[in-house]
């Protein structure tokens, strides 16, 4: 049959291809003009262009391509220039297939194949891809093949949804097998579709081989029937949790709670249940022992007739006191809040609800004695004793108190009393009565308080077993003996220096060694980062003034060949991290990125505001919406794969070469910034670069300027210095060091054995101790004590690894003091004098002074006095002797309210502090100086000398001054002003 084309308009539709095939001039193909094509080449390429599937038609023995709209998805950026063009010019890839296929189609075979994966470069870049192929020869009149039709169906995505479904389920089943619990489901049939190894552990069944059995069969006829009830009504829909208690294969019965949940699909239906099963029998135990616990207790409460009763925290008396009730016939309404006093005589009822608010606000036990009204309208008289119980914070949780009633021993005593003359045998009656009383009430509150203390160790215990913490420990027990072990090596080598001085090669040598002594020092504090065991000493800071100052850091770090570019957002936020930190971590960056870049290339640093929301959060879980601080370093380094990106952040894995990097950059930036509240991220592609994005939390506060610290010559002191360190070795470096700067030195290998020291009576002036020590006590304890006894004592902590005693949240504690190990010589002279100093300070700011309270008004004649001093006691203590003297005293607690009280008044005197939060009192005094001339400046400072950089005719106010020094500094300043 023979068919005749009279459309000029051909081929006819075939969208955007069809108009392509119309407009392609085909004379300059082997095909000729489209007017000279063969019969059965214009039907087929008509078939094609309107065909939705997609297609390719590949002609002539050049196999010339002509396709269709569908098949410009598979021709990817090669298309349109595919139209007209060869097999092998468009596909060069994969040609090695394609002319294996076209041979074979031209011999007349039809071939089909299924999933068949290729790597095309469609887009610019290397892609796998999966496709379903049917060949098809096109025959003509004649039967011999003009070419071969290839039908394409891509399942790239399908073929790795299947994979990634596949995967998934892996997934979940090794999750649910690395769990200490069972886990199955169970469809409405009661067939398990899901088990893990959970019931070899408890039924002695592989999870393989409870899939696709009934329920029965896995767990056995009977227990069966006695959980089918259960299981039918989580089927209706319920969420069930259940007790009970199942005999393992090896015999043993133990107690476990079930779970039945059920799994509902889009529409609501129940499909089947989640069945999950934990073991309970050690939280059954504990119970078991704190019912014991509290049997005991109430016992002993029994034994010595006492009344017991408990308080809110805010000391009212809330919910059932049936002890109470019992005593004094008050209904449940009428002893609520503080409704108890209506029972105690109307004589008492003032002094004891005033002394019972009072040992509330002061958090402290309450010992009273009143008269209480009984159910029989008689009065007895009570002792009281009500205890706080604290929860771990060292907030009160409660008030637990007993009241006894002692009415016969009051009255005894007042017998005695009475005849106390009479008879010096009714006297020695007295006095053993009373002592005999002393003890009864001794002995009952030691039971009542050794039970109450049982039973918070208990529950201190089931909490610290919850809370461990394994990488947290092992990264600080290591860093804490690595640090001692430097402190012994790095204290003998500055010990020794001071025996080969002048020895130029020894030195040489020393130098050398105490430069390893830093390395590791350098290298313990990369672990704790890691582990965020780090104490961090945060400040509100501004990253882009921060970062300015250290274009020359980075310049030498990095080198000439690599361009750096800083890029800062306008408007740019502060945020509160530690300086150093961030320092660390973004020199690390750079250093990671100049070695990615093989010592060349560009760095951008960028700096701007960022929000994380809820859906960001929503897919980073350790992330908390809200508002940070962006800074990320970007370079055009080599990238990296994303198996290599999920790994950068271990310890210890690097991608440098074997002796160029430790491994510990990253993991200490990604520590430092999870400690810090943040969070990063890294973005990297395989030659084309790495970003890494730090997030910091925003802070609204004002920017803490750094201050800087007068060096000063080293000096040591005659006080005494109680050293506790367990490491023997540190011990003894540290002992004779403190010898040699002039101390006298007492020592004690642990926190008792210092306790020890402290209550013997001794004179110490300062206390240098360890952190991290074995025995029960520990050295936060001590030190605490310490103060009770010894108010005016100095404490310096010193460690390689900060525990919780003295960090919270990576942060030390305020008022704490912490030299962190390795230090040397100068440091640990320096830090003593600081505490010295400032102890005295405030010890002297503490003492009682006869003098009228700071606002009353005082006869102005001297100075006008501008006192910036930001330690509250000493502030207030010298403002008040500086009124006593008769000077005019304003009072500011940092250098921005100085500043500001200046801008509308006059001063004659400024008296300031060195080390100000916001500003050195240096800096504080040229600004001042700036703007008033004629003021005369007192500094008061621990150090020996004026600080470097001081203005020429300021006055030294050494810490701790009295009042008569106090006095001679500022008259000395006033007298030199009004010279001139």
């Amino acid at each position: 049959m023979t068919y005749q084309f009279t459309s000029g308009h051909w081929p006819i539709g075939g969208g955007e291809t069809g108009e392509l095939v119309r407009r392609f001039d085909w004379a300059a193909t082997s095909l000729g003009p489209i007017s000279a094509w063969p019969q059965n080449l214009r039907i087929k390429v008509n078939s094609i262009v309107n065909s939705p599937i997609p297609q390719v038609l590949m002609w002539g023995d050049d196999h010339v391509m002509i396709y269709n709209d569908g098949y410009v998805e598979i021709a990817g950026n090669y298309h349109p220039r595919a139209l007209g063009a060869t097999v092998p010019g468009i596909w060069p890839e994969i040609w090695d297939w394609n002319s294996k296929i076209l041979e074979a189609g031209f011999r007349g075979e039809v071939q089909s194949y299924r999933d068949q994966k290729m790597v095309l470069h469609r887009h610019g870049v290397p892609e796998e891809v999966v496709f379903d192929l049917f060949y098809t020869p096109i025959y003509d009149d004649d039967g011999k093949v003009n070419g071969v039709l290839c039908t394409v169906l891509e399942n790239t995505d399908k073929v790795k949804a299947v994979a990634e479904l596949a995967e998934s389920r892996e997934e979940l089943k090794r999750l649910t097998d690395a769990l200490p619990i069972l886990v199955g489901f169970i469809d409405r049939g009661h067939i398990y579709r899901f088990a893990n190894q959970g019931y070899m552990e408890w039924f002695g069944l592989d999870a393989a081989d409870v899939v696709g059995k009934h329920v029965s069969e896995v767990i056995g006829q009977a227990s069966y029937q006695t959980r089918l009830p259960l299981v039918e009504q989580a089927m209706a829909g319920d969420r069930i949790i259940t007790d009970t208690s199942i005999v393992r294969p090896d015999g043993t019965d133990r107690n476990v709670e079930i779970r039945y949940v059920p799994r509902r699909t889009s529409s609501g239906d129940v499909e089947g249940i989640y069945v999950v099963m934990i073991d309970i029998e050690d939280r059954k135990r504990s119970e078991v022992a704190l019912q014991r616990s509290n049997g005991r207790f109430r016992a002993a409460v029994n034994a010595v007739h006492g009344v017991i009763w408990t308080n809110a925290a805010d000391g009212r008396m809330l919910g059932e006191q049936p002890a109470w009730s019992a005593l004094t016939g008050q209904p449940f309404e009428s002893y609520q809040g503080y409704g108890w006093a209506d029972a105690v005589h109307p004589d008492d009822q003032e002094g004891s609800v005033e002394s019972w608010k009072a040992a509330v606000a002061a958090k402290a036990t309450y010992v009273h004695e009143h008269r209480v009204r009984r159910a029989d309208g008689v009065y007895r008289t009570f002792a009281i004793r009500g205890v706080p119980i604290f929860d771990a914070s060292g907030e009160i949780e409660e008030w637990v108190g007993v009241h006894t009633d002692i009415t016969e021993q009051r009255e005894a005593e007042a017998s005695l009393q009475e005849h106390a003359t009479s008879l010096e045998r009714q006297v020695r009656h007295r006095v053993r009565a009373e002592e005999q009383l002393r003890q009864l009430n001794e002995s009952l509150e030691a039971r009542v308080e050794a039970e109450i203390a049982e039973r918070h160790q208990t529950e201190r215990a089931l909490q610290q077993a919850q809370k461990m913490e394994a990488i947290g420990q092992l990264t600080g027990g290591v860093a804490h003996d690595f640090n001692n072990l430097l402190q012994v090596v790095s204290g003998n080598l500055q010990l020794l220096s001071k025996d080969l001085m002048g020895n130029e090669r020894a030195e040489r040598r020393l130098a050398n060694a105490l430069a390893g002594v830093n390395r590791g020092a350098k290298l313990a504090s990369q672990l704790l980062a890691f582990g965020r065991r780090q104490a961090l000493e945060p400040r509100v800071i501004n990253i882009a003034r921060f970062i300015g100052g250290m274009d020359d850091l980075l310049r030498r770090s990095l080198g000439e060949a690599v361009e750096i570019e800083v890029i800062t957002s306008g408007g740019l936020w502060n945020t509160y991290a530690d300086p150093t930190q961030v320092e660390n971590a973004l020199l690390n960056l750079a250093i990671n990125a100049r070695d990615a870049m093989n010592g060349s290339g560009k760095l951008t640093i960028e700096m701007g505001n960022a929000a994380l929301d809820q859906e960001y959060a929503r897919s980073h879980q350790e992330v908390m919406p809200g508002q940070y601080v962006m800074l990320a370093v970007t370079d055009t380094g080599t990238g990296m794969s994303p198996d290599i990106l999920n790994k950068v952040f271990e310890p210890f894995f690097s991608t440098k070469p074997e002796g160029k990097g430790t491994g510990l950059g990253l993991s200490m930036v990604y520590g430092f910034v999870k400690q810090s509240g943040g969070h990063v991220k890294i973005y990297s592609e395989v030659d084309q670069g790495t970003t890494v994005r730090i997030y910091l939390p925003r802070s609204v506060a004002d920017e803490d300027r750094e201050v800087t610290v007068h060096g000063g010559p080293v000096v040591g002191g005659t006080e005494t210095v109680l050293v506790v360190e367990d490491d023997e070795e540190v011990r003894s470096i540290v002992v004779e060091t403190l010898s040699d700067l002039g101390y006298s030195v007492l020592t004690a290998k642990d926190a008792q054995a210092g306790l020890n020291v402290i209550e013997s009576g001794m004179q110490i002036d300062v206390i240098f101790t360890d952190v991290v020590m074995p025995g029960p006590l520990k050295s936060s304890e001590m030190a605490r004590r310490a103060k009770e006894r010894l108010p005016g004592v100095a404490v310096l902590f010193t460690s390689g690894y900060t525990e919780n005693s003295i960090v919270h949240g990576g942060r030390l504690d305020p008022g704490v003091e912490l030299l962190s190990k390795p230090y040397t010589r100068e440091a640990l002279a320096r830090r003593l004098r600081h505490v010295i100093t400032n102890q005295k300070q405030i010890s002297q700011a503490s003492s009682p002074r006869n003098t009228a309270p700071i606002d009353q008004p005082v006869a102005a004649v001297g100075p006008r006095i501008l006192l910036v001093e930001d330690d509250f006691l000493i502030r207030s203590n010298t403002a008040e002797m500086l009124l006593d003297l008769g000077h005019q005293v304003t009072e500011a607690a940092d250098g921005a309210e100085a500043l500001a009280f200046l801008q509308a008044n006059e001063i004659d005197v400024l008296v300031a502090d060195i080390g100000l939060p916001d500003i050195s009192g240096i800096d504080l005094a040229v600004a001042v100086l700036r703007q008033h001339p004629d003021v005369a400046v007192v500094f008061a400072t621990g150090e020996h000398s004026l600080p470097a950089g001081a203005p020429a005719k300021a006055f030294l106010l050494r810490k701790p001054y009295s009042e008569m020094e106090l006095k001679s500094a500022v008259e000395r300043a006033w007298a030199t002003k009004r010279q001139g």
